[in-house]
């Protein structure tokens, strides 16, 4: 007598070929990602570290001065905010200035090779941060060189997981599932910030050469794993690789519905009789149509919108990601790790947020509705929190959750399902999602370097961070 089907062969089957390959390129483009943010993360749990209230420690008996003796060059000045400020916005000006060419290099290269590139970098880079507290290096030019060579080498990231998704998924109602997916930004700052905390307090280079070794493991791991097109494995692609026109409403409005079976794959690609010919057939199609330009994405409708929309979302963002820590340190008096923890909540309200945001618009139809009313009501919450949200620990968990999803919530939307919708309107291969998210790059970029000189500036003009959030709410 047989047995029935095993429960574990019967799940195999249950899904076909097709939806298991998107499936771990959904899964692998995350880690990927999640892997970079982690990256990024640390410098802004050790910034407190860097230059603490010595008066609350142990001295050592040879060492006289009771103020300044665990302070870390070159960040022992009084201008020590500024220092960390230009130590943070030379990692930002070269992710910048690096994003306006990697976009251009993501959609020519190989984007396994690209990534793997990229990734073995950051790590690198991360870890030479780390190994100046084991050097004993206090020289400033140190630490701001090895932050532009890690943000040129970080802008290898974004362009290439999104081109990667846009090779693998068509069109329809996606913002719950992009949602989820572009959490992999919330959870990479997450794990940044407990991985941090673990050696902020005992040895804070480590808090740099974990993650860097991360990024780096994960980047092998995609050399070898990573399918850059359906057709590499005989899977059918999605309609926008036929070179179809279609033109999704994405400012308000219903989102076409394409979807990634055979029936929608239009000429003589649709169906293969081996991978060889189908791989050729898409690989052919692709080559013979030239790359979206600069200007010619701008022109695309909703994308200097969206941009603009964007540009501040982000800015807000990375005001949070980069000095949440030292302000809960300085205005609410946790210790280093206790602040890198409870700033991770605001990254929690990130991921809720972001799935919010999707399942309303995909619900509404409207996803420019969506992020308007969202960013509205961010506003007047970002000063709720400067004014009360240090007053207790329960206040202050609410208040950065809800902020966090506010402010993430937007973000995720356009940097995911919107950049989708966008990019269909194009047959080129700016369609693999590259041409519409390359305009939100530049503006991302020029929000980074100034929601980093922000918080510096408060600090320095009001003597504490209190002024951070509340500068942050008039945008």
């Amino acid at each position: 007598m047989r047995s029935s089907l095993a429960p574990g062969i019967w799940l195999l089957r249950a899904f076909s070929r097709d939806s298991w390959y998107r499936g771990l390129i959904l899964l692998l483009t995350f880690l990927i990602y999640t892997c970079y943010h982690m990256s990024r993360k640390p410098i802004s749990v050790v910034k407190s570290q860097l230059h603490r209230n010595c008066s609350e420690l142990e001295r050592p008996d040879n060492n006289s001065n009771s103020t300044t003796w665990c302070y870390w060059a070159p960040f022992d000045q009084d201008n020590y905010s500024q220092l960390l400020g230009g130590v943070d916005d030379a990692f930002l000006i070269a992710y910048a200035v690096g994003m306006f060419i990697s976009g251009i290099f993501g959609e020519r290269l190989p984007l396994r090779y690209y990534l793997f590139a990229g990734m073995l970098l950051s790590g690198i880079f991360t870890s030479l941060f780390g190994l100046g507290y084991y050097w004993n290096i206090h020289q400033l030019w140190y630490y701001v060189l090895v932050q532009i060579f890690n943000g040129l080498a970080q802008t290898t990231g974004w362009p290439s997981v999104v081109t990667c998704i846009g090779n693998w998924f068509g069109k329809g109602k996606r913002g719950f599932i992009m949602g989820i997916w572009n959490s992999h930004t919330s959870v990479g700052n997450i794990l940044g910030s407990l991985i941090a905390g673990i050696w902020v307090d005992s040895a804070w280079g480590l808090s740099f050469i974990v993650p860097g070794i991360v990024i780096a493991v994960m980047g092998l791991i995609s050399f070898f794993f990573l399918v850059e097109y359906p057709e590499d494995v005989d899977c059918t692609p999605p309609q926008h690789h036929s070179g179809m026109p279609h033109t999704p409403q994405v400012m308000n409005g219903p989102v076409e519905d394409l979807g990634t079976s055979v029936d929608s794959v239009a000429g003589h690609c649709s169906e293969r009789d081996s991978g060889t010919e189908g791989a050729g057939c898409s690989k052919e199609s692709n080559e013979k149509l030239e790359a979206i330009s600069f200007l010619g994405a701008l022109r695309i409708p909703g994308v200097v919108e969206f941009s603009l929309c964007l540009l501040f979302a982000k800015l807000v963002s990375y005001t949070f990601l980069f000095w949440l820590p030292l302000y809960i340190v300085n205005v609410a008096h946790f210790g280093s790790k206790e602040a890198g923890d409870l700033s991770t909540l605001f990254d929690v309200g990130g991921i809720i947020g972001g799935i919010l945001a999707g399942i309303i618009s995909d619900y509404t139809n409207g996803r420019a509705t969506t992020c308007c009313v969202m960013l509205i009501v961010a506003a007047p919450l970002l000063f709720l929190y400067n004014s009360v949200g240090q007053n207790g620990i329960s206040s202050s968990i609410v208040m950065l959750i809800i902020c966090g999803a506010l402010v993430n919530g937007p973000y995720a939307l356009i940097t995911t399902a919107v950049s989708a919708d966008l990019s269909g309107i194009s047959p080129k291969p700016a369609s693999n999602l590259l041409g519409a998210v390359c305009p939100f790059a530049k503006t991302e970029a020029i929000a980074k370097p100034e929601a980093d000189a922000l918080p510096g500036y408060t600090q320095e003009s009001e003597g504490q961070c209190k002024g951070t959030f509340h500068c942050d709410s008039h945008y």
